[in-house]
């Protein structure tokens, strides 16, 4: 069987072995880093190289430099949210509003939305922040037969959000469906999310189903994926004993 190699720069390389160790708790939050030269030592790399892998690390939050003492791991915890919600379950969450707009939606939306080729939709764009920091780029697209005329296709927030406007417009949310993805960010998302170099983004795509399955809403929610995990709960049946 073919093997892929890693065709990455040493840094990158170095970065993503510790990165991993700070993930899975090797290297506990307070805990000083292994000094330079054992770092050298242990991947055999020059001390140029070194500095952009922990640079790297600090940009994305996991590392803290003290002047005279050295490099130490900073409490660096993953905002684990539940795959339903999509967002942190605590923390104060607010959100700036780009814009609102008529246009015709991609393709992707197009189609989840159900709609002709030549189709209309109302687009909302909002920056989501938690405790100052910008954590996702939302999206959020509604046939445009459905809200014009609504506080959906006016720019300003929606008192009750968009679920409440939905529900009175006789479409109330019963299901989504999820479909999510990671990729290098686009140049607006690494402007907007504030996001390190190299750092990848989840993509949600996320199709909101009323009575009847019939889609209301689709929204594409874009997080830096540094800064996330994501939970999953499934029951499972009890076996039968019988079989």
């Amino acid at each position: 069987m073919n093997r892929g190699t890693d065709a990455r720069p040493r840094h990158e390389q170095i970065a993503a072995d510790l990165r991993e160790e700070i993930l899975r708790g090797d290297l506990a939050p307070g805990a000083q880093l292994p000094s330079t030269a054992q770092l050298m030592a242990r991947f055999d790399a020059a001390n140029a190289t070194i500095q952009r892998a922990l640079k790297s690390l600090k940009d994305e939050g996991f590392l803290d430099s003290r002047v005279g003492k050295g490099v130490y791991i900073r409490g660096h915890r993953p905002l684990v949210i539940d795959v339903g919600a999509y967002l942190p379950p605590d923390g104060k969450v607010r959100y700036d509003l780009l814009d609102v707009t008529t246009l015709t939606p991609p393709t992707d939306v197009a189609t989840a939305l159900n709609l002709d080729p030549t189709g209309q939709a109302v687009r909302r764009r909002r920056i989501l922040y938690l405790d100052k920091q910008p954590v996702e780029l939302s999206i959020s697209y509604y046939a445009a037969d459905l809200a014009t005329g609504t506080p959906l296709a006016r720019a300003g927030k929606i008192p009750g959000g968009a679920p409440q406007v939905l529900a009175d417009l006789g479409a109330p949310q019963r299901a989504f469906v999820d479909r999510i993805s990671a990729r290098p960010p686009t140049r607006e998302e690494i402007t907007v999310l504030d996001l390190p170099a190299g750092v990848p983004v989840l993509r949600q795509f996320r199709t909101v189903l009323t009575d009847d399955d019939r889609p209301v809403e689709v929204s594409v929610l874009i997080k830096g994926a540094h800064l996330y995990e994501l939970q999953y709960r499934q029951s499972v049946p009890y076996p039968d004993s019988r079989a």
